[in-house]
């Protein structure tokens, strides 16, 4: 039986997080371990590039996604993880199916819309001021990630859905132009996906700057969870736990009868205070065995460089090959002689 082939990006523009953890990761890694499916897990070091122009900041979300992953057990031998930029091909079918996207297919991309918006909003007289072509391109290099080597599958959250409609669509175009080539990748709507909450009861994102970073040492982790914001009740009044943070963020990383327990210590009127240390508790001893491999990875970069240039090799053992086949099929392969 041939096996699935499932794809996930990670964009290096920060540290992980436990949201990051709870809704991508966790879920990813255990993927990585079904014998069924062949995972594709990338650092998406060229997407960056769309958002963020720090250079050092680029470097060290990459170092810090990668031992993070590797931290938490992500199993390499099955799973294909690599750094996006160390598989050039990717960028070179990225530039094919620019040749065959439509300009009105990228006129509708939400997050073009959504610029544009905010310009005439701000009462810009040009609607495009700011807006680079990365930003406005970036669907295609996303459908290149996948196109290139078929994935079957792109698990993504409802507001992602459109990236692998474009990438379908982009992939028919060039399959009707040259040749059956592409597989149509499929959405993997990730429905019962667990989203946190941050320390300001959104939720958490980088952009909204409220998140936990996920291995931050003891007493930085007990800090931040002291932040996060509760309602006035005093201790000994009963409390709902739905749509309290404390509690969402406790569930996520509880089992069932953990959090059956905690549900009657807040009817019973636990403390906020008393909540916050036990979370703190909970979320260190969960976290513990693996920020200790986090950090010895950490100060082992040429380790996790290696595990990314096995991946590397992987992917283009797949990649080579593939982009020989869609050259000779656009028409610029070498001349026979």
């Amino acid at each position: 039986m041939t096996k699935a082939i499932v794809l996930t990006g990670i964009t290096t523009t920060g540290t992980p997080h436990l949201g990051n953890y709870v809704g991508a990761i966790r879920p990813a890694i255990a993927a990585s371990k079904d014998a069924n499916v062949t995972p594709f897990y990338f650092l998406a070091d060229y997407h960056a590039l769309i958002k963020c122009q720090e250079p050092e900041r680029v470097r060290q979300s990459s170092l810090e996604i990668a031992a993070t992953w590797l931290a938490l057990g992500l199993d390499t031998s099955n799973a294909v993880f690599y750094r996006q930029s160390d598989v050039p091909e990717i960028l070179e079918l990225s530039w094919m199916l620019t040749c065959v996207a439509a300009k009105g297919l990228m006129n509708r991309a939400h997050a073009y819309k959504a610029a544009v918006a905010e310009n005439e909003q701000g009462g810009e007289n040009d609607a495009d001021k700011g807006i680079t072509m990365g930003l406005f391109s970036y669907p295609i290099l996303m459908a290149a990630d996948m196109l290139m080597f078929n994935a079957n599958k792109v698990p993504v959250g409802k507001d992602q859905i459109q990236h692998i409609e474009m990438a379908r669509d982009l992939a028919g175009r060039f399959n009707h132009i040259y040749g059956e080539h592409f597989v149509l990748p499929e959405a993997v709507i990730e429905e019962h996906a667990s989203t946190l909450a941050g320390l300001d009861g959104r939720k958490m994102s980088k952009s909204y700057n409220n998140t936990i970073p996920l291995f931050e040492p003891e007493k930085k982790l007990r800090k931040l969870i002291n932040k996060i914001k509760t309602n006035s009740l005093e201790p000994g009044e009963p409390k709902d736990p739905e749509g309290c943070t404390l509690f969402s963020i406790y569930q996520a990383f509880a089992t069932q009868a953990e959090v059956a327990e905690i549900r009657q210590r807040y009817a019973d009127g636990i403390a906020w205070g008393e909540m916050k240390q036990v979370l703190f508790e909970h979320i260190n001893e969960h976290i513990i065995p693996a920020r200790e491999r986090y950090e010895a990875l950490l100060q082992a970069p040429e380790h996790i460089e290696e595990q990314l240039q096995e991946g590397a090799q992987k992917a283009r053992a797949v990649s080579v090959p593939f982009m020989k086949e869609l050259r000779k099929a656009v028409g610029i392969s070498r001349i026979s002689l």
